[in-house]
């Protein structure tokens, strides 16, 4: 169990390295016959899961403190790839997986096992691979070789299946062309697409990103990746630094691709101070007044900012509750049952989140073994009467296992 007090929050830290970006370094190092370099890499669960399935697709890995070098090549040493709880790496090394004329099946762990993975049957069925879920969840198995060609996809549910797509057609004998429909995350498509350029792979596409032209026959670029800081993590203590002292934040870009730098919008039409630089954002705590924000393109916002609207004055509203069904946990729920156990005032309408600006009592809250719920509990225990206890705290491994330690390098009072 971990608790956290009220506390005064003023320090310096550095943002751990983007796991959304980090996975996607991980297989384009793979898809490549060469010697690719990946600094500043990520240490979380799902970093390491991603480390562990290119191995097994062929990949050799030598590490060291700072820097990963992968000599790619795909040459499948195991038949079995386990995803642990990592929804990244299960749909976008499916169509991976699909390069080979060998059965693969893909696997994972706990929550991962009831997210939904039948979007990807038909599409690389029609692609030219065996395909067979378990009644649209995982184990996945599929067997290749995949060829490209035209496919229709559907987008609402997850733009982590077209990031797999997008990395794997480049490398088919034809042609092909993908239409999607309905598609959200387009910020993290872009990030993928960015990624290929630079790995020397060419695709066109319409600016709303609804159809996709990608050429057969290309070949990965070896490319020293540098991962660049997380925003999705750094956002929580953004919001603390706005909601109990102030806060900077190293190897943060605001330029960055990355969805979740949108925090620093919500925040200044909150009230807070926001200062930044190449790659440092500075938050400083101000009156702070509800605000409304459509967090559809960026989901992972949701458990931050839930904990900012609860020092906000006023009702504040988040939207876009339905991309939160298929997360770690269905993320709506448990943010409304876990944040008015601790005194929160938070209820759903429709669409929309809405959190009536309150003190918040404090108490015990559990993660749902999801990493987010577990950060936006330490946040909320900061300015809390009687500190807030964290059941299955440990879930913030996932993305960030340095959490409580870098909250308690700025005056947590973590227990």
């Amino acid at each position: 169990m971990k608790q956290i007090n009220s506390s005064e929050i003023k320090g310096v830290l550095s943002a751990p390295s983007s796991k959304s970006m980090m996975i996607r370094a991980v297989a384009a190092s793979l898809l490549n016959e060469g010697i690719s370099q990946i600094s500043n890499p990520s240490d979380c669960d799902d970093s390491l899961t991603a480390i562990q399935i290119i191995e097994a697709l062929g990949a050799d890995i030598k590490k060291d403190n700072r820097a990963i070098k992968v000599t790619g090549g795909l040459n499948l040493k195991k038949s079995i790839l386990y995803c642990n709880e990592s929804g990244l790496c299960m749909r976008l090394f499916t169509p991976v997986a699909a390069l080979f004329n060998q059965v693969v099946t893909i696997t994972g762990l706990k929550s991962l096992k009831s997210r939904p993975m039948g979007m990807m049957e038909k599409p690389l069925r029609k692609l030219g691979t065996h395909c067979l879920t378990d009644n649209g969840l995982a184990p996945i198995q599929v067997k290749g070789r995949i060829k490209g060609g035209k496919v229709n996809l559907e987008g609402s549910t997850s733009s982590q299946f077209l990031t797999g797509l997008l990395m794997t057609l480049p490398l088919c004998k034809e042609d092909s062309e993908l239409t999607v429909i309905g598609l959200k995350s387009r910020p993290y498509v872009k990030m993928t697409i960015n990624l290929l350029e630079r790995s020397g792979i060419s695709i066109s596409s319409q600016n709303d990103f609804s159809f996709f032209s990608v050429p057969g026959n290309q070949s990965y670029h070896s490319t020293n990746y540098i991962i660049e800081g997380d925003w999705s993590g750094a956002a929580f203590f953004l919001a603390a630094g706005a909601v109990k002292g102030r806060i900077k934040i190293k190897n943060l870009y605001p330029d960055s691709l990355q969805a979740d730098k949108n925090i620093l919008g919500v925040l200044e039409s909150a009230g807070a101070e926001i200062s930044t630089s190449h790659d440092t954002v500075e938050v400083k705590h101000k009156r702070l007044d509800a605000f409304n924000f459509d967090a559809t393109e960026c989901p992972d916002l949701f458990p931050p900012l839930t904990a900012l609207a609860c020092c906000c004055k006023g009702r504040s509203a988040i939207a876009g509750v339905d991309r939160l069904k298929h997360k770690e946990s269905n993320r709506a729920e448990t943010l409304v049952s876990e944040f008015t156990k601790i005194g929160a005032d938070i209820s759903i309408d429709g669409d929309r989140m809405k959190i009536n600006g309150k003190k918040i009592k404090g108490g015990m809250i559990d993660s749902h073994n999801d990493h987010r719920i577990a950060m936006a509990g330490a946040i909320a225990g900061l300015f809390s009467r009687q500190g807030v206890k964290i059941k299955n705290w440990q879930a913030v491994s996932k993305s960030y296992p340095g959490f409580y330690n870098d909250l308690r390098s700025i005056g947590g009072k973590v227990i």
